[in-house]
């Protein structure tokens, strides 16, 4: 069997991670008007997401200790929907994985999957909040601001999100998922009614934004008062836009994902990387790049059998089978009302029997095809290609309507290689 030959690329894109970033954060809280009000002897709760945001634990940390030099009692909350298995002990495993623990933060964590009423909003919504964070005497939200897999508009993942969904736990997911398309899949066709609502019944009285760069590092972080977080965080978006790493093809054969993942996107690997936004299979009219193929190789370990995204590919590995936890896998993508996330692609024993039913129906020579070969969405500085990738190079029609990093410079590392596989067919 011929296989097309592979070369290494690395792309050029600009590293703006802050370094010291528990000294940065500590240094914004002080003399923060939310901060100076803290009393001795306030319950502070901090809510924490479910994401594999950068440092975060250095960031809860920071927050912790600010809180208790104020005199003030902090308490970490997950604010992270139907995550974790929609369970308690769950959610608190998810905040570990992330290296967010008591032990690590130096403050409780209070996770339950019991919630309060807020009432109703629009589309036919039931609000519902977190019961420890609705009796907390302030409220800090920590969230990183970045495009949705699925939703579009000016407010996508971010403190609004957060606020609506995540703190509404497992019940409030359920209510809200559903009415998505309702609004169009835009979160700020409703957020200006209901951000005010939540705002007026619950104790929340900061709100820290963080956007990463295409390396996945802490590039700023922004204080945001509650009253701002509407005009704010769309900034803040397009920032996060403009400095997401992509793929620098308009087109691909086939896409080769080694590992997929909840903490490196929701739907497992980012639809806004691999073109697969508007749909499981194929790109959107406007998407690119346009991927015939995806093959997922496996999952991540801190991902913990949740395969949500699977269903998005077109093959997987033997090794996602095993892995996949059903009931967690199951309970997160009905949740999000995307089931068909939740779906096994055929999977095979090892790579080279992937590859060998991929050219069985390509109809192409193997030096045509357009293959490519990535970590996951997250880490898109270096990854791997086949020839027919890099004849064409990408050249966007208008380049000043995309972001910096769709047109970053890329290089090819080495000379065209032939695929090499291990005793057990998987390549080495």
């Amino acid at each position: 069997m011929s296989l097309p030959r592979f070369q290494s690329v690395q792309q050029q894109f600009a590293r703006r991670r802050i370094d010291n970033l528990q000294q940065t954060l500590a240094e914004q809280l002080q003399h923060h008007p939310a901060i100076d009000a803290v009393t001795a002897g306030d319950q502070v709760g901090i809510a924490v997401g479910s994401r594999g945001i950068d440092r975060i634990d250095q960031c809860v940390s920071a927050i912790v200790k600010t809180i208790i030099a104020q005199g003030g009692e902090p308490f970490v909350v997950p604010a992270m929907g139907s995550h974790g298995g929609a369970t308690a002990e769950g959610q608190i495993d998810v905040l570990k994985s992330l290296g967010v623990s008591e032990q690590s933060v130096g403050c409780p964590i209070r996770s339950s999957m019991e919630t309060v009423h807020l009432g109703d909003g629009p589309h036919g919504l039931s609000l519902y909040f977190d019961k420890h964070a609705a009796a907390a005497d302030q409220l800090i939200l920590i969230n990183r601001v970045k495009p949705h897999t699925r939703l579009t508009g000016a407010v996508q993942s971010g403190l609004c999100k957060m606020l609506m969904i995540g703190l509404g736990k497992h019940r409030g997911a359920i209510a809200f998922h559903p009415t998505f398309a309702s609004f169009d899949y835009q979160l700020e066709k409703i957020t200006p009614q209901l951000i005010p609502n939540i705002l007026s019944q619950t104790p929340v009285t900061l709100g820290i934004a963080l956007v990463e760069d295409a390396f996945d590092q802490v590039g700023h972080i922004e204080l945001i008062e509650p009253q701002d977080w509407l005009q704010r965080e769309p900034q803040l978006l397009q920032q996060a836009m403009d400095w997401m790493p992509r793929l620098p093809f308009p087109e691909l054969d086939l896409l080769i994902v080694d590992q997929i993942g909840k903490e490196i996107s929701g739907t497992g690997m980012d639809t806004n990387v691999i073109g697969r936004k508007w749909h499981d299979k194929m790109a959107g009219p406007d998407e690119q790049p346009r991927i015939h193929e995806i093959y997922v190789r496996s999952l991540t370990s801190k991902t913990a059998g949740n395969a949500s995204g699977i269903g998005i590919a077109e093959y997987t590995h033997r090794w996602v089978a095993e892995a996949y936890d059903l009931q967690k896998t199951r309970v997160n993508c009905i949740t999000a009302g995307h089931a068909t996330a939740a779906a096994m692609p055929v999977w095979f024993d090892n790579d080279r029997d992937v590859f060998q039913a991929v050219m069985q129906q390509s109809g192409k020579p193997a030096e045509q095809l357009k293959w490519a070969r990535i970590k996951d969405t997250l880490h898109l500085d270096q990854f791997s290609c086949s020839e027919a990738c890099l004849i064409a190079p990408r050249e966007p029609a208008d380049p000043s309507a995309l972001s910096e990093q769709v047109t970053a410079t890329f290089q090819a590392l080495d000379e065209p290689r032939e695929l090499t596989f291990d005793d057990q067919g998987n390549l080495n």
